[in-house]
């Protein structure tokens, strides 16, 4: 890595302000500035500086420094468009160095994929290694972001002049398989629309004709014909993949195209998306209602902005109503300045518990005595219920001090979840809410619906019956909502009419996502379908409501909801107490107080992810926390494990760079560099969806692929060229799997912590999944063999000695002993070399 102090040395003007901290990227501080990310060995870099400073007279300005990757595979550090000068008189302004790059890219893991950068080609160079010659072109197919489009591209060509098919029907036929036994990619071949032959026929006919190809073996028909399955050739794919791994970074899986307006200008700019999510309302914790919303709401700004889009983040706060005016009453009555400032949320919560029991109990009082034929009037006039609607009333008018409090509670509550926020990787663009809906928006709106005769006005009150402008059942499922009451307020939503239409005239949107549980599915419908009435349809269309289930079980012995804070400071403590069972892995953790908590964040996250959106699910502590199984703690151990590869293998990354990547034949080897080349298809398909189970269930589906190849493909011990290849191959695994982490807006950890005497997470996940008996056969089988080798070690130095396993053991040439769980619950011992973890 460059030292930027090194630089701002050797140029001898001082500080650079490309050195500073304020030009750090606080996403990840480990890297030097932006300038300064680069993807080269030391050794290169000191030679490519001590060249450019060679003259101490040489005054250089450092602008955008930029990569270049050589037919080598080297990369070197230039100037962009020759920015370094000289203003040596031994070196005249006119003598400059002129190379025209490409801009860097750079990596927010602190184990960068540099080795597979400097290995990558641009697509044209692989192409006419593979002795393929140019692809076709299809909607949809970017071959550059996304392998497999290679291959689809090829296998349209192909098809073609077997089938005489169009090419865009062939293409748009061939589908991804999520399952790997059932190929990479599978062709129905009733898609191809032919008549006339039965799909059996048509099917031996092809295959009799389809010809050789460098990319995929000869297909395979089944169901009788029904299908076309197309085998990717290993060697081909693991260099095409590796290369765009290494090249894009963490971009990979990433689409930007799928956001431009017009893919072939893209002068013309971004497609334009909001997202509202999360919306708390002010003065109250985070519930777990608001904890999904802004889970999933993060995931699929992530996921929009990963594909190119504008993505606009909208948190629409909760912060106007009647309540406000009852919560400022009771601050006044129970509330504390010292409380307040300490922890304004939780205090303002509390006061807001106190002075609603308060209420209701002197509602209770008046109800009493009007029953017993009391004059209840004057009490009712001075009750709580009452002083709270003046107090709400004087805020919309504008009151000074009415509503300086209610800022002031506002700005505080932004503050804390803000924190939050930043703990769950989440930022919004913009904090709107219902208090910043202006009259005047509303007056407008109110004018629209008057004129269209959409609204009518029922016992003082305005309302929309839907049964007079929509035919049907539809109408009367959207019933009678009323958006004025009788005194003049306006209602929640009269605000998201108005807000809606503000929107449209701000943003110019060309999509609008609203996050929010299904409880809220009328009232959204309800909206939209107003806005289409209203005369706005394309704007109306424009809109999705994005719904989730409930939460069950956040609630503690007492009935009372249980809160986002306490919930992540409960898991962040279990987890922290599991991490210092190890003392001396725990000691190498750098913060392990910040790594427990987001261990915990991660079980969280994981658990909510875990199933569709729309179900309801069961809030476990034991179980998010637990080792067992697809959790965030087995997602996060199985990033941490991969770091670990290349912390103990020690090979630099120009050496991997090098790599044979023909070398990677084994069955293991093959079924991972499948599994890899899937991600961005995965993505794409996340897109039509908008479920993160289905990036949560592939990133678990590979990361049992590379548990179980650990103990063939080994590192350490195997030869030379074989490690590097297998080093290449980790080095993909670990960019996939973090990539797809971060989309789901997870901090991926790179060490991790076990109890002494404990499994690994991988070996217990191995004895609970569905294929524990399989495991538990081959644990017996490693055991087995293991014992045999080590038992011909021991005979060749003449010793031999039991260990208290039953293991034969041997002092001299130590091995590490793991404990795994065989399907019945006993423990069997297993010889490993240390070099698996």
């Amino acid at each position: 890595w460059a030292d930027p102090q090194f630089f701002s040395a050797a140029t001898n003007n001082g500080p650079q302000p490309w050195c500073s901290e304020s030009n750090r990227d606080p996403s990840f501080p480990f890297l030097p500035p932006s300038p300064l990310r680069l993807l080269s060995s030391q050794s290169l870099m000191t030679s490519v500086a001590r060249f450019l400073f060679s003259s101490s007279a040489a005054s250089i300005r450092p602008t955008a420094l930029y990569a270049s990757r050589l037919r080598s595979g080297a990369a070197c550090v230039v100037p962009s468009t020759a920015r370094f000068f000289s203003s040596s008189p031994r070196r005249p302004p006119s003598r400059r160095l002129e190379v025209v790059r490409r801009p860097l890219q750079t990596f927010s893991s602190r184990f960068t994929t540099s080795a597979l950068a400097i290995m990558a080609s641009d697509l044209a160079t692989q192409l006419e290694k593979l002795s393929i010659g140019k692809l076709e072109s299809f909607p949809g197919c970017y071959p550059d972001v996304n392998p497999v489009d290679i291959y689809r591209s090829h296998i349209t060509s192909l098809l073609h002049d077997v089938t005489g098919v169009d090419k865009p029907i062939i293409y748009n036929a061939l589908q991804w398989t999520q399952s790997l036994d059932k190929g990479d990619l599978v062709l129905a071949v009733p898609g191809l629309r032919i008549k006339g032959k039965k799909p059996a026929e048509l099917s031996e006919e092809w295959l009799a004709k389809f010809p050789e190809s460098p990319l995929i073996e000869k297909p395979v028909s089944f169901q009788n014909g029904t299908f076309l399955q197309f085998w990717f050739k290993p060697g081909p794919l693991a260099k095409v993949l590796l290369s765009q791994v290494g090249q894009r970074g963490k971009d990979f899986g990433k689409n930007p195209n799928n956001g431009l307006r017009n893919v072939e200008d893209p002068s013309q700019g971004k497609k334009k998306i909001i997202v509202e999510f999360s919306s708390p309302n002010i003065a109250k914790p985070f519930h777990a209602g608001h904890l999904r919303s802004t889970i999933i709401g993060g995931f699929i700004a992530n996921l929009y902005d990963g594909a190119g889009w504008d993505v606009t983040r909208i948190n629409y706060l909760g912060d106007w109503g009647k309540q406000y005016g009852l919560l400022a009453l009771g601050f006044d009555r129970f509330g504390s300045e010292e409380a307040l400032a300490a922890d304004p949320i939780n205090h303002l919560y509390e006061v807001y518990v106190k002075i609603n029991a308060a209420m209701s109990e002197e509602k209770e009082q008046i109800d009493a005595k009007e029953k017993a034929g009391e004059d209840v009037t004057a009490l009712k006039d001075n009750s709580l219920d009452e002083q709270a609607r003046k107090y709400f009333k004087a805020m919309v008018a504008g009151d000074e001090k009415a509503v300086a409090q209610w800022k002031r509670f506002r700005d505080l509550s932004i503050v804390r979840y803000k924190e939050t926020y930043a703990r769950l990787n989440i930022h919004f663009d913009e904090y709107s809410g219902e208090s910043q809906v202006s009259e005047a928006d509303m007056e407008a709106s109110a004018k629209r619906l008057e004129e269209t005769n959409i609204s009518e006005k029922s016992e003082g009150a305005v309302i929309i019956d839907f049964t007079k402008h929509v035919p049907g059942k539809a109408g009367k499922s959207l019933e009678r909502p009323i958006i004025r009451k009788k005194d003049g307020t306006a209602l929640y939503l009269t605000r998201d009419i108005s807000e809606l239409l503000h929107r449209e005239k701000k943003y110019n949107f060309d999509h609008m996502i609203y996050v929010v549980a299904s409880q809220q599915d009328l009232h959204l419908k309800q909206l939209f379908k107003i806005i289409e009435l209203m005369g706005y349809p394309e704007t109306a269309k424009k809109c999705q409501h994005i719904n989730f289930g409930m939460v069950l079980g956040m609630s503690t012995r007492k009935g009372t909801v249980k809160f986002l804070d306490d919930i992540l400071r409960d898991v962040g403590e279990k987890m922290h107490e599991v991490m210092k069972k190890n003392e001396t892995k725990y000691a190498q953790v750098e913060n392990p107080e910040a790594t427990a908590d987001v261990l915990g964040i991660s079980s969280v996250m994981v658990q909510d992810m875990s199933g569709k959106r729309i179900n309801n699910y069961t809030f476990n502590m034991e179980a998010m926390t637990s080792f067992e199984g697809d959790t965030g703690p087995y997602l996060q151990y199985a990033h941490a494990r991969l770091c670990s590869i290349f912390r103990k293998a020690g090979v630099p990354d120009e050496e991997i760079a090098t790599a044979d990547l023909s070398l990677l034949q084994e069955k293991h080897a093959i079924e991972l560099i499948r599994i890899l080349s899937q991600y961005p298809d995965v993505v794409q398909n996340t897109l039509k969806t908008l479920e993160p189970t289905t990036v949560l269930t592939y990133l678990f589906r590979m990361t049992h692929v590379v548990s179980s190849s650990y103990d063939q493909l080994r590192i350490v011990g195997s030869e030379r060229e074989l490690m590097k290849a297998r080093l290449a191959l980790y080095m993909a695994a670990r960019t996939v799997l973090y990539n797809g982490m971060r989309l789901l807006g997870l901090s991926p950890v790179e060490r991790w912590v076990t109890a002494t005497g404990d499994t690994t997470p991988a070996q217990r996940l191995l004895a609970t999944s569905a294929t524990r008996r399989c495991h538990a056969i081959r644990a017996r089988e490693f055991d087995r063999r293991g014992a045999v080798q080590q038992r011909n070690i021991l005979r060749s130095r003449g010793r031999r000695r039991i260990g208290s396993t039953g293991v034969l053991e041997d002092p001299g040439h130590r091995r590490q002993t793991r404990q795994m769980t065989r399907a019945n619950g006993t423990r069997v011992a297993m010889r490993q070399p240390l070099s698996a973890d």
